[in-house]
């Protein structure tokens, strides 16, 4: 059964998420229609970090390519009868090609983070029933509220301006006709003049009265919608759009959960306040306006008009200047002359002319002491610390998405100046971000923004040697980071168990499984270089010199370093392995040894090595001379050895190994990922093929009958590599 047929007999509360995870830009029935094809194609395919990479981005545009194609051959198989299913898939397909031919990593990788989430409510249903924020409710019936203050505003206003109109006309008049009465000569008819006029004069005053009550009753109302406006942009702005920024900084370390659509319900949001804020703005300058054409209301009566002005003004400011925001971040670890992209939005594009204007949006890098005079100032600074090349480009407005937005697609970074270092720094340890800076004019161009948003710290490396550390800077200020920082200052000490999970985070989006428990135990107890009981308590803290700086006991590398490398190896040559779960890979050798000692000969497990980076090991079950059960571990192979024969080519070429522990067939667990024999290129020649052997180590002098006598002409793994007393070589031989 399918993927998307088990989600379909999901609860309907569930199905509504769902829904709601793909977001507009992603029509439903393209998945229901396609879900096949899109699973055999991605539901195997881990959440990428480095979304920069070349081949990651070859692999999202053919993938686009493909699904347009697939589209258009899936709407043409149609029932000539489903008219609207042709029209539609028809129509996606147009849309696709229109907002993602320029970024296919945008669509790709939404696509995989919605099957990623699929499975995580397919396994957890009760937790992906979206159960309603109050808060959330709060907000849609605030603004519908506001929406309602604002037209009663609008029309209170409008009747006042009608009254002023009247007032007028009838001031007009008794001026008129005290005109006229000074020219009657006729007593009588003066007097009775002056009695009208007194009448006129009383109706007037009472209609100055009931005016100013009006008036008072509207500016009340006014600040009554300032108020109310101001409860609902503080939730939307410092609760939800904070959340989400919070959000990128956790998806920087492979959290899922960035989903396109809660940013666009948080930009419908931003847009309704945006118009709630310009109308009442406009409606209390127009207050003012005809306030001051009749200066007849009483001197000592409050005018609280101008204070609500500059109320209202405010909050557009707070609005306008918050909702510039990075959609998609830059690369938090840059390497110099290398090509990069980022993306920078302004959630209220769609409204006030904004979008008439395209701003010019200018990029520059800055230092960690110009973000934090950048955040104290509130003003963009104008000073950098690098080049960066194609670094300008303007606001443009979207009408299929609706997004007022600009795309740096090949910014490279071409110098850098680097402050002076304290201690025991390194350039790894520098954290640097990019400054992106706008200035427009909103309405009819009386009032100009000048906007700016900080990314999140990027680390500026010249050679991939640096990345590890690098990472390591980047994942503990990730997942460490107060949104209210100074720029860039994080914790030197942390819970192990936070940092345990952003570990596991990051391991899982970069292979495409979680660690399990034992396995974070195993991590703790390597990080901390002692065994500890289990479950660790909450109270354990680790500093970030534990974590990245001080070396593992007799090794030259430190536990982060150690655990880089096994992601490392992971992601580009056991990915699959690992997500069967066929590689233990965190697990102690004497702990491995225990578990393989109650075991038939021949079982074997896989686990990541101590003491080679990037290496993991064989460890496996044979007989001693007097047939006792012994522990023999295959010198570790790397990428290196990789890049030759694959883990799964060697297990198969290994016949001493039968069982993967605890009693798997050998065959069952890897031969899907075997390399299959290949055709002979030449029918001329005998094909050959490469194979791996155990060779016998002075200590384990077991012969091998299906193998050459002699070895003197292979070369032996790098003898500087620390291979264990009691483990075997490996090599390669090419067999004819």
């Amino acid at each position: 059964m399918s993927l998307w047929a088990r989600v379909n007999q999901l609860p309907q509360p569930v199905l509504e998420q769902i829904r709601y995870i793909y977001g507009n830009s992603f029509p439903i029935e393209v998945r229901h229609y396609l879900a096949e094809w899109i699973e055999d194609r991605l539901l195997n395919v881990p959440v990428y970090q480095h979304e920069q990479d070349s081949a990651y981005e070859q692999e999202a545009a053919t993938f686009l390519n493909q699904l347009i194609n697939e589209l258009e051959r899936t709407a043409i198989n149609l029932p000539e009868d489903n008219v609207t299913g042709r029209i539609r898939l028809n129509e996606s397909a147009r849309n696709f090609r229109q907002l993602f031919s320029h970024n296919p990593v945008q669509l790709y990788s939404h696509l995989i983070n919605c099957l990623q989430r699929e499975r995580q409510c397919i396994a957890y249903p009760e937790e992906c029933v979206n159960v309603q924020d109050p808060e959330i409710a709060e907000v849609i019936n605030g603004l519908q509220q506001l929406q309602m203050l604002v037209r009663a505003n609008e029309n209170d206003n409008r009747n006042l301006v009608k009254d002023y109109e009247h007032l007028l006309l009838e001031i007009h008049e008794i001026t008129k006709n005290k005109a006229q009465m000074e020219g009657i000569d006729n007593a009588q008819l003066r007097e009775h003049a002056r009695a009208a006029l007194a009448q006129q004069e009383r109706n007037v005053n009472e209609t100055v009265t009931l005016i100013t009550g009006k008036r008072l009753n509207l500016v009340d109302n006014f600040r009554k919608t300032i108020q109310l406006t101001s409860q609902v942009q503080e939730k939307v702005l410092h609760k939800y759009l904070t959340q989400w920024k919070i959000n990128q900084g956790f998806a920087g370390n492979g959290a899922s959960g960035m989903s396109a659509s809660n940013l666009d319900t948080i930009q419908a949001w931003c847009e309704n306040l945006a118009e709630i804020i310009w109308n009442t703005k406009d409606q209390i300058r127009l207050a003012m306006k005809n306030k001051s054409k009749l200066n007849i209301e009483e001197p000592n009566l409050p005018d609280f008009l101008p204070q609500s002005l500059v109320e209202v003004t405010n909050l557009l400011k707070s609005l306008i200047t918050t909702t510039f925001i990075i959609e998609k971040q830059p690369p938090q670890v840059m390497k110099t002359n290398t090509r990069f992209a980022a993306t920078v939005r302004l959630l209220i594009g769609n409204t006030l002319n904004i979008r008439m204007s395209n701003p010019l949006v200018r990029v520059s890098i800055i230092s960690e002491a110009q973000a934090q005079a950048t955040q104290q100032s509130n003003k963009a600074s104008e000073q950098s610390c690098g080049e960066i090349m194609n670094n300008t480009g303007n606001l443009e407005y979207n009408e299929t998405t609706k997004q007022l937005s600009v795309s740096f697609r090949n910014m490279q970074l071409k110098k850098i100046k680097r402050a002076e270092k304290k201690g025991t720094e390194s350039v790894m340890d520098e954290k640097f971000a990019l400054l992106f800076q706008s200035s427009f004019a909103v309405g009819h161009g009386d009032l100009v923004f000048s906007v700016w948003t900080i990314s999140l710290p990027v680390v500026v490396i010249v050679h991939g040697n640096q990345e590890p550390q690098s990472w390591a800077t980047i994942t503990w200020d990730n997942a460490f980071a107060d949104i209210n920082r100074v720029p860039f200052h994080v914790p030197d000490k942390v819970s192990w168990n936070l940092l345990a999970e952003a570990l596991n985070t990051k391991f899982r989006a970069s292979t495409g499984r979680s660690m399990t428990p034992e396995n974070m135990h195993f991590l703790c107890e390597k990080a901390f270089r002692a065994s500890l009981q289990y479950p660790v308590s909450n109270d354990l803290t680790i500093t970030w010199s534990q974590f990245c700086k001080e070396p593992l006991p007799d090794r030259t590398f430190t536990f982060w370093e150690w655990f880089y490398a096994a992601m490392k190896v992971t992601r580009e040559h056991l990915r699959g392995p690992w997500n069967d779960g066929s590689i233990v890979g965190f697990i102690h050798k004497s702990k491995a040894e225990d578990y393989l000692l109650k075991c038939p000969r021949g079982t074997f497990l896989l686990r990541f090595s101590d003491s080679e980076l990037g290496g993991i090991t064989i460890a496996w079950v044979n007989e001693s001379n007097d047939g006792q059960p012994q522990i023999l571990h295959i010198q570790p192979f790397t990428a290196k050895d990789f890049a030759t024969r694959s883990l799964s080519d060697r297990i198969r070429d290994f016949e001493d190994l039968f069982y993967l522990y605890p009693n798997k067939p050998k065959n069952e667990a890897f031969d899907r990922y075997t390399t299959p024999p290949g055709q002979p290129r030449n029918r001329n020649y005998i094909p050959s093929e490469v194979r791996a052997v155990l060779m016998p180590s002075n200590n384990n002098p077991i012969s091998y009958p299906n193998t050459p006598n002699s070895y003197g002409h292979l070369q032996s793994p790098d003898a500087s590599r620390d291979t264990p007393t009691s483990g075997y070589q490996n090599s390669t031989i090419m067999h004819l």
